[in-house]
């Protein structure tokens, strides 16, 4: 359990990177390198914008969980 809970962090927290680093900043971020920047003026936020943000909390929260039974498995 303990090297599946491992395991599972090291994956999330490199596919975490990922996603933030793809969301779009100020300047444009780099999902405008991958054709983040086409988006219509008269809409907030592009699907694929809100898509990211749903995976990026996705994978957030299950780093997270990864984090405290890594935690509750040491302690013991």
């Amino acid at each position: 359990m303990k090297l599946f809970l491992q395991i599972l962090l090291i994956v999330t927290s490199v596919l975490l990177i990922v996603a933030v680093l793809l969301h779009r900043g100020r300047g444009g971020g780099l999902s405008s390198l991958f054709g983040g920047g086409m988006q219509s003026s008269l809409a907030g936020s592009s699907v694929a914008e809100k898509n990211l943000d749903r995976i990026t909390l996705g994978l957030g929260a299950v780093w997270v969980i990864a984090i405290i039974g890594l935690g509750l498995l040491l302690k013991i």
